[in-house]
């Protein structure tokens, strides 16, 4: 199989067509709160309770002065809910104090927030503002490994592995595309090994599946 990444990228748009994040925002200031709120917690959970949390708080100024409990019981069905609760008022006030109500462009200035890390830094730089990016998460750490993309499970390597392999005129694409594909297709439970077209080259289709 042609391993070169736009292939790589052409097979996965076949099987998985969605070009955006599976979270629902209206504005860059909601993806950022969708995003922090997605850790250890699956998207479609963090779409039940942002409907409630934005009509609540459709602004930084409304979240900035939001009592805590109030919004612990918001999303109190979500993982790590009292912590995501204090980092979503502590990064409003900082988006007042610190940055004129405007969510940062960069990733120095995005991780500088509270609740906000480099995987969620670049989710917010790809999808939000178009500034190439890729994200590391679970699906991706898993999907380059098995792809031979990476040999690393340290998400900052893994990181650059595909920032090297990919073109930058394509992060954007390769990060969502693999989310995607390790979500839908090459799942870590029971992947659908019967459709995928990376078995000439997936270490665990080698490993486990033609023995």
């Amino acid at each position: 199989m042609d391993k070169s990444p736009v292939n790589i990228l052409d097979e996965i748009s076949k099987l998985v067509t969605t070009t955006k994040s599976d979270l629902n925002y209206e504005n860059i200031f909601q993806l950022l709160i969708a995003v922090m709120l997605s850790a250890q917690t699956t998207d479609e959970r963090v779409n039940l309770v942002t409907p409630v949390l934005f009509k609540r708080y459709p602004t930084y100024n409304e979240l900035a002065g939001a009592e805590v409990e109030d919004v612990e019981k918001i999303i109190s069905s979500l993982g790590l809910f009292r912590t995501k609760a204090r980092n979503l008022i502590k990064m409003a006030n900082q988006l007042i104090n610190e940055f004129n109500g405007i969510v940062p462009d960069t990733r120095e200035k995005l991780i500088t927030l509270a609740g906000v890390g480099r995987k969620t830094a670049n989710v917010v730089l790809s999808e939000g503002f178009k500034i190439p990016a890729i994200a590391v998460d679970t699906h991706v750490t898993r999907v380059a490994n098995l792809l031979e993309l990476t040999d690393s499970d340290n998400v900052l390597v893994i990181e650059k592995d595909l920032e090297a392999y990919f073109p930058k005129a394509l992060w954007a694409k390769a990060h969502i595309s693999l989310v995607h594909f390790g979500r839908y297709i090459c799942k870590a439970q029971n992947p659908n090994c019967e459709i995928c077209p990376f078995k000439n080259i997936c270490r665990y289709y080698r490993q486990n599946i033609t023995k």
